[in-house]
């Protein structure tokens, strides 16, 4: 099966700082025409985004899509929840570990695969401030690894 194109329109950089990601997952989202004209723009922004789950249904809340400059005056609500396209089993397990272990799931980067719109989302733990400092110190030290290495190559 031939690979479909796919282009990253934005990621949640602060997820991986604030967060222990353990599992992600691909979910597609149900969005309006104006909505998709703006993430083909790359006009998205993850500010205090996450996922709820009710009623059997899992949705993106807080994500920014910024209003379509071209649309009519009836475009879209920037701030409104938005559905996320995912198997039965799937919500219903990853709603599960979020009520029992109080873990956090949030949208990890938006891409395009082919015509559709497609947002990585994580099952995420909340960091400590200790534990960012740590993987702060841990990063630093590897890049400066990797400097030298690059140094002597």
């Amino acid at each position: 099966m031939k690979q479909k194109n796919i282009r990253t329109i934005a990621t949640n950089k602060k997820a991986h700082h604030f967060y222990e990601i353990l599992e992600k997952r691909e979910a597609g989202l149900v969005l309006t025409g104006s909505e998709i004209k703006s993430i083909r723009e790359g006009r998205v922004n993850f500010k205090d985004s996450y996922v709820r789950f009710y009623n059997g249904e899992a949705y993106l809340v807080g994500l920014h899509i910024a209003p379509y400059e071209k649309a009519s005056r009836f475009g879209h609500d920037p701030e409104r929840d938005r559905k996320l396209l995912l198997h039965k089993r799937e919500i219903l397990s990853w709603q599960g570990k979020v009520q029992q272990k109080g873990l956090t799931v949030v949208p990890l980067r938006i891409y395009l695969k082919g015509p559709w719109a497609k947002v990585e989302i994580g099952l995420c733990r909340g960091r400590k401030v200790h534990d960012r400092r740590e993987e702060l110190k841990r990063r630093a030290i590897k890049m400066d690894i990797a400097r030298e290495m690059s140094r002597y190559k």
